[in-house]
């Protein structure tokens, strides 16, 4: 059996986690600790096996450089560090795709990173700081997942799923995006948790998404119909550049899939996506 503590109650991932875990009846045993104080210094982590740190500030621009730095930074290393010294083996961080400072186009091996906003620059120099702590005897794992969806997800999932309950048509644009179903990333946690596997990870839905098709696919969920219209594609795709809104949704940007799959210290490959796309987004609509 596992011994998991999470940091962050209210954490999407980690709630979304514990409750894959329990469905499924791994043998899993999971906590959570607030970390908005500084009670949790007095709280002993020699009972688990592992740290997964859910907790952060969120990607927002009305947070500073600094408030990004105390909490996704200064807080990281200060848990992870407690940690290590009361024996846990191992420290799960969630950073981010955004620590590449990419917007457009496509993130492989050789890509580095070069974050532009002050969250992707504090999560950034958070895994910097974890690399030091990792040794044979404290294992750090470092994932950095693309768009994050499911049901009662916040987010663009849910701004674009208003978008598509509310317009009889759509404009169509073939782009690609990577995105990551909650339930296909809380079995990728698992593994790297089953497997102690280390290392930098970026995990993406097998299949990439395109948004116009994704509009089309909530509106069939949800038994209703939508008109894509080309003509109205290559007008935004002229615009695409010169907006960063336009960008967001109707931009290319997607993980390579070379770097998205996961192997076991032997090499055999672990397959995370459990949920198909489309499955995926039956049960984001759902609500349930």
């Amino acid at each position: 059996m596992k011994k998991v503590l999470i940091t962050g109650k209210n954490s999407y991932i980690g709630r979304s986690f514990k409750r894959w875990i329990t469905q499924n009846k791994f043998d899993y045993t999971v906590d959570f600790i607030s970390v908005k104080s500084d009670e949790w210094k007095n709280e002993a982590f020699n009972n688990y096996d592992v740290i997964l740190h859910a907790a952060a500030l969120v990607h927002s621009n009305k947070y500073s450089q600094e408030e990004h730095n105390i909490i996704n930074r200064d807080l990281t290393l200060e848990i992870a560090t407690k940690a290590k010294n009361e024996g846990v083996k191992h420290f799960i961080f969630l950073s981010t795709m955004a620590i590449y400072g990419v917007e457009e186009g496509t993130i492989n091996a050789t890509t580095k990173p070069k974050p532009k906003t002050s969250y992707g620059k504090a999560k950034l120099e958070a895994e910097k700081l974890l690399n030091f702590l990792n040794d044979k005897e404290f294992k750090v794992s470092i994932i950095r997942p693309p768009m994050i969806y499911g049901p009662s997800c916040k987010g663009n999932y849910i701004r674009l799923s208003k978008l598509a309950h509310n317009t009889p048509f759509f404009p169509y644009i073939n782009n690609s995006r990577s995105m990551l179903f909650i339930d296909n990333l809380s079995e990728f946690i698992r593994l790297v948790i089953m497997y102690e596997l280390e290392g930098v990870y970026t995990p993406q839905n097998s299949e990439y998404v395109n948004t116009s098709e994704l509009v089309q696919m909530i509106k069939k969920c949800n038994n209703k119909t939508i008109l894509l219209i080309k003509s109205i594609g290559f007008f935004i795709n002229y615009f695409i550049k010169k907006s960063s809104m336009l960008q967001k949704i109707f931009g290319t940007l997607i993980y390579d899939k070379e770097i998205s799959q996961l192997f076991d210290h032997q090499r055999n490959r672990l397959n995370y996506n459990v949920i198909a796309f489309e499955e995926s987004i039956v049960r984001t609509e759902s609500k349930e």
